[in-house]
């Protein structure tokens, strides 16, 4: 089976998945991801198969819609590549890339282990910035039952992954817990440039929600 047409019934198979996602983890989420990472790729290099690939399966494993669980996703994208007769080190960086993709809290270094690796995590994270990434914030925070805001429950720098699965925010404390720390955690110079003003975007907005929020 040609390239094209993996990539063709990946493309399928995560839309129809993702088809009644309201967290801002669907489908327009994962092909933002695909598109930038594929952006990435083309100037800073790397497979481009093996970007698409793992962009288009990022989501998969995502603990947050697994039960908590960091196999079942894994094993989910495990069988779903198998069925393509890939090379088997194909499918095991494409794994790998989903496993470690994923951001567990500021005290937790999430590094990748190859160059695709790095590109495909710069784009989910790019995605997590600016305008686009304000409204996912909120729309996760309304999905997971959060507050948008609350004074009395303070910003938590996790020190471990439990910590930062298991404790009670807001989506205005994710900003602090996690979207503000994101560009220095980018990989590419690429994708470094492209934060700069998102980055921006978003500490202004933030600022300005907390003054109008009041007391």
């Amino acid at each position: 089976m040609s390239q094209s047409e993996i990539i063709f019934q990946t493309e399928n198979m995560i839309k129809e998945k993702l088809s009644n996602d309201f967290s801002g983890h669907d489908w327009f989420h994962v092909n933002r991801v695909r598109n930038l990472a594929l952006e990435l790729g083309s100037t800073e290099g790397g497979d481009l198969f093996i970007i698409e690939l793992g962009a288009l399966l990022h989501d998969i494993a995502d603990w947050k819609f697994n039960d908590g669980s960091e196999q079942v996703g894994i094993e989910l994208a495990g069988n779903w590549l198998d069925k393509f007769n890939l090379d088997k080190d194909v499918i095991n960086e494409i794994l790998q890339i989903i496993k470690d993709i994923s951001y567990k809290g500021a005290g937790v270094q999430t590094p990748m282990k190859t160059i695709n690796g790095n590109i495909v995590q710069d784009a989910d994270r790019l995605d997590a910035l600016g305008a686009i990434g304000i409204a996912r914030t909120f729309a996760y925070g309304g999905f997971a039952g959060q507050s948008m805001y609350d004074p009395a429950i303070k910003v938590n720098l996790h020190k471990n992954f439990d910590e930062y699965k298991s404790l009670k925010s807001t989506s205005i404390n994710h900003f602090y817990e996690k979207l503000f720390l994101l560009p220095d955690r980018l990989n590419t110079n690429m994708a470094k440039s492209m934060a700069k003003e998102k980055i921006k975007f978003m500490e202004n907005f933030v600022e300005n929600f907390i003054s109008d929020w009041g007391n």
